[in-house]
């Protein structure tokens, strides 16, 4: 989940008068509770929950066995902490609707049966951001002003000589280290920066 259209989440399921979870145990107790409320086929009792206190990238996850068809869902506790609970239920909803398709096809895409269920059930495509990125790919056409956010050292980030270009203008793009402002546009380039920052990286 990244990015997110505008949406209600009181449209499709008012959250209860229940005071907000203000600690990982309560959220963990409450995400369940609240998933049997939703109107989606899904035998939530077989799901496991988890709370990570590490994600940065995602707000939710679920991941299904394929050997053992468990099901379990995972919650970033840092974004349920920007969202607040009323957003983060729809984060909940997402991942449901992964689960759903995990238990009646054992399989689950953003495709056009998830955008389907996400539109019966209120349930958004992405997630806002909510930590700040490390790093940005900016692209080097002064004219153009494409650039896009990264958290994680992917191989756009690593290798940006290796056939990747703007979204935009289809230019070539550097690399930008938010914290230090250090840029590269190579992987040679990359490796002496990462070196250069050490921990700081």
């Amino acid at each position: 989940m990244r990015k997110q259209t505008t949406l209600d989440a009181n449209r499709f399921h008012r959250p209860t008068q229940k005071q907000d979870p203000q600690s990982k145990a309560a959220l963990l107790e409450r995400a369940p509770e609240y998933a049997r409320a939703v109107d989606l086929d899904v035998d939530v009792p077989l799901i496991d929950w988890k709370i990570s206190q590490r994600a940065k990238r995602y707000a939710g996850c679920c991941e299904y066995n394929h050997l053992t068809e468990q099901i379990t869902i995972t919650l970033a506790w840092a974004a349920y902490e920007e969202y607040g609970w009323a957003e983060f239920t729809g984060t909940i909803r997402h991942e449901l609707i992964h689960a759903w398709e995990f238990q009646h096809f054992g399989e689950s895409t953003h495709g056009e049966r998830f955008l389907q269920k996400a539109r019966e059930i209120g349930a958004p495509r992405y997630c806002r951001p909510f930590t700040e990125a490390r790093l940005q790919l900016v692209c080097i056409n002064a004219d153009c002003g494409w650039h896009l956010d990264r958290h994680r050292a992917s191989k756009s980030v690593t290798h940006p000589d290796d056939g990747y270009r703007c979204g935009r203008c289809k230019s070539r793009y550097e690399v930008r280290h938010v914290d230090s402002g250090a840029c590269w546009r190579t992987n040679d380039e990359y490796e002496r920066v990462r070196e250069w920052l050490g921990d700081d990286w």
